[in-house]
């Protein structure tokens, strides 16, 4: 018997959350018993990443106005609680934080099971009419999935629920190429103040002996906060203008990765950094701050890469300095990041979520 599986998200534009739902839904639906529908309901409707033509995607037939925000959601929420009723699925998976709620709303009332998994640090409020909301509505889900250790910790102190699993997010295979290893830094991530950059240029001016060595940004104004400005402002007064490089928005962040010798980060707001898994896949060692959920699942201290405490800069200064000062110590890190990366291969984390939807 055919189950109908439906995936609802705002959208598929460019980010981790994204990344991982299409991962799923790809995967779901090239097996013969299952039917997937993508439920894409935000006001940015985008769809980024290449999704299989046997999926079925599914949007409002109208735009979001915000100059009439809450008839908007209102169309909203009733679309959804519509799109279900026909859908008819056999569960419904929810990715996103003020976005589940909003989903778990549409469905009160009725029978549909959902199963819930928030995308960003476990423990950062939403405010409290929403943090009021989680607490009443994630209880009544059929199940949440939590991405790391640290994050099933928290939800298991939040909420009276007791089907909630940890799955980490599937982290693509990046097959290393005859390409050149540069001195280069490289950094993936939008251009949005939780991730930092400003610290991570800082550090980088900080370092000695590392006149041969670019810092590469990867990024884009993903919430048009103009923080690039801001950034390359900052790196022509620390004298980097020539060594730091803004590449915007990539879909070939690959060949950052496999040319380059070192992956920093300094995200302070994570639930599961993939960019930090990718890297690693591609056998770069990696740094980054040790914020509270995802890195410390990802790094071994000392083994593949380094944790240092959010937001010492100094001490991200002596570790990234160790890093770029021994070739022995980053290809002994090089190869933990390949073996430690193998645990979050693609199909096996997607069977997991498939065993989670079906149990």
């Amino acid at each position: 018997m055919t189950k109908h599986i439906v995936l609802a998200i705002p959208s598929l534009q460019a980010g981790g959350m994204e990344r991982v739902m299409t991962e799923v839904a790809n995967f779901l639906v090239k097996k013969s018993h299952y039917r997937v529908t993508l439920v894409l309901y935000g006001i940015n409707r985008e769809i980024f990443y290449k999704i299989d033509p046997n999926i079925c995607v599914v949007k409002p037939n109208f735009t979001f106005d915000n100059n009439k925000r809450f008839l908007s959601t209102l169309k909203t929420l009733f679309f959804l609680r519509k799109t279900f009723h026909r859908l008819k699925p056999y569960r419904i998976l929810s990715f996103g934080e003020f976005w589940n709620n909003f989903v778990m709303l549409s469905v009160l009332g009725t029978k549909h099971e959902v199963i819930l998994s928030d995308r960003s640090q476990p423990d950062k409020s939403l405010g409290a009419f929403q943090e009021w909301l989680r607490k009443k509505l994630y209880p009544i889900s059929y199940g949440i999935i939590a991405q790391t250790i640290k994050a099933l910790e928290i939800y298991q102190n939040k909420y009276d629920h007791s089907n909630i699993q940890v799955i980490g997010n599937p982290i693509r295979s990046i097959l290393a190429k005859d390409l050149p290893r540069e001195n280069v830094i490289v950094s993936v991530g939008r251009l949005i103040k939780s991730k930092n950059h400003d610290a991570l240029i800082r550090i980088f001016s900080k370092l000695k002996r590392a006149e041969n060595w670019r810092l590469i940004i990867v990024g884009y104004d993903h919430l048009k906060q103009q923080n690039q400005v801001n950034l390359e402002a900052l790196a022509a007064e620390l004298g980097l203008k020539e060594r730091v490089e803004f590449a915007g928005k990539q879909k070939d962040v690959e060949s950052y990765y496999l040319r380059s010798k070192i992956f920093a980060f300094t995200s302070s707001s994570e639930g599961f950094p993939n960019v930090l898994g990718e890297a690693m896949s591609a056998g770069l060692p990696v740094i980054s701050y040790d914020c509270v959920a995802g890195p410390s699942d990802l790094i071994e201290d000392g083994k593949n890469g380094f944790l240092v405490p959010l937001f010492d800069e100094e001490a991200y200064v002596l570790k990234l300095q160790l890093m770029i000062d021994s070739p022995i110590i980053l290809s002994e890190m090089s190869k933990s990041s390949l073996l430690k990366i193998k645990q979050f291969e693609p199909n096996s984390i997607c069977e997991k979520f498939e065993d989670f939807l079906m149990k």
